[in-house]
């Protein structure tokens, strides 16, 4: 459950809390911290804040440290940053007994946010949205893989022949989920438990996924509860010796994991997206909308931050591959649903791999662009837009996400110099690491016909 200091220090007092997990989201969107002994947490760290090695910023998926960064270096000396605890994000998890947990920001010892930091992001961007009263509201749907092998031994198989959950596509099915509800039903209620409430979970269009959609929140909230469901999926997953695997595409002939967003802006408890008189999306909706369309595509970086996300975009997957818009299409990029104050829009494009952080800072910044600049939204698009190559493209890999949001003026003027450089960095280290690796499907494909 979400809680308060006081509740925390009452439970720590009664024996019921031990340990409080001090974490924060790293660029990858995964939570990195320590776990600190309750009663030291209390007298020390909730008032004071504790600190980790700057490196956290500059390394890859295997921790290693890498070169050209700013932020942190060889030659600065891998120094701290602070970890600040949020007490806004305070939760007791159900999923780990006697244990809760606090989200942190990273900031300077001057006290200053770490601009480059994925929670800084977003804040900057809800910042320009409080100084005129607007509240960004955000839900985002996670979609994963749950295979019947163990993380473990998924490892020592080398990730190859791995059994999913189910034998057959089991979208909307209710007899595999039904077998699989040990896990699934301990997911809905130990995340609900634990303050990230839960509406529902369903089969997805494969052998294996899920999706599990969590209730809608403020964005930095929404964006709080992402990451730590994530974990909390991992873990229970790991305790009922499954996994669960948020890779954006797994198999070549199976759909991808997804993260569709939806996202409205409320003004005074009004939903802006809506004209109660008309009775039909305002103006504002149309012109942040325009901003979607416009400028989505230079941000795509921040919705689809892997090599194997820009294998999600093929036609007919369920993913999109060209930029418009359409009342309740799944083919679009950008669907519109509801009316009234749950009218808004479903970005189509991140995969499950996307940092919600980043995900979400980039949609605000693109949408408040339409509104600020008044830009004409184009025509709802009816039909099957995969079949139309009228429609703007989605990029097609990594390297041209890149270079779009390295060129774009708007991501300067939105992030800054520093993120743009800091991001631009991480993701082309991520090529360079591809493009030196030998895959199967090269050793497969040349190495008795060359």
């Amino acid at each position: 459950m979400s809680m308060n200091q006081k509740t925390l220090k009452q439970l720590i007092e009664r024996g019921e809390i031990h340990t409080v997990v001090v974490a924060f989201p790293d660029v990858l969107g995964r939570l990195v911290g320590k776990r600190f002994n309750a009663d030291f947490y209390l007298s020390q760290v909730a008032a004071h804040g504790t600190h980790a090695c700057n490196y956290l910023l500059a390394v890859n998926m295997e921790m290693d440290p890498q070169d050209g960064f700013q932020v942190a270096n060889w030659e600065s000396g891998f120094g701290d940053y602070e970890m600040k605890p949020d007490p806004a994000s305070l939760k007791i998890l159900a999923w780990q007994p006697g244990t809760a947990l606090v989200i942190c920001d990273y900031l300077h010892h001057n006290g200053k946010r770490v601009e480059e930091a994925p929670r800084s992001v977003l804040q900057h961007q809800l910042d320009a949205l409080k100084k005129k009263r607007i509240r960004a509201m955000m839900a985002s749907e996670l979609e994963f893989y749950l295979f019947d092998t163990t993380y473990s031994a998924a490892f020592d198989a080398d990730y190859r022949h791995l059994r999913p959950s189910s034998d057959y596509r089991i979208d909307y099915h209710l007899l595999q989920p039904g077998r699989d509800e040990n896990i699934l039903g301990s997911i809905r209620r130990e995340c609900s438990a634990s303050g990230i409430p839960v509406e529902c979970s369903k089969g997805e269009w494969s052998r294996g996924p899920q999706e599990v959609n969590v209730e809608y929140a403020e964005a930095l909230e929404m964006a709080d509860r992402h990451v730590l469901f994530k974990q909390a999926i991992k873990e229970i997953a790991h305790r009922e010796g499954k996994s669960a695997s948020f890779m954006p595409k797994f198999a070549e002939e199976e759909a991808g994991n997804s993260c569709h967003i939806h996202l409205s802006l409320q003004q005074g408890g009004k939903n802006l997206f809506w004209d109660s008189k008309r009775k039909a999306p305002s103006r504002v909706f149309h012109q942040f909308l325009a901003g979607l369309l416009k400028y989505s595509p230079e941000f795509c970086l921040f919705f689809a931050p892997t090599i194997n996300a820009y294998k999600r975009y093929q036609s007919g997957s369920w993913a999109p591959t060209r930029m418009a818009w359409s009342m309740d299409n799944r083919t679009v990029g950008f669907r519109v649903v509801g009316q009234g104050a749950s009218f808004r829009v479903e970005n189509r494009m991140p995969g499950a791999d996307a940092n919600p952080y980043l995900a979400f800072a980039a949609m605000i910044a693109a949408g408040k662009a339409g509104v600020d600049e008044s830009l004409d939204c184009p025509k709802e698009y009816k039909g099957n837009a995969y079949s139309d190559p009228s429609l703007p493209a989605l990029p097609s890999s990594l390297a041209e996400a890149t270079d779009l949001f390295e060129g774009s003026p708007l991501a300067q003027k939105a992030f800054g110099p520093k993120v743009v450089e800091f991001y631009v960095h991480t993701a082309r280290l991520e090529i360079q690491a591809y493009n030196q690796a030998i895959t199967d499907w090269e050793k497969r494909r040349y190495f008795e016909f060359f």
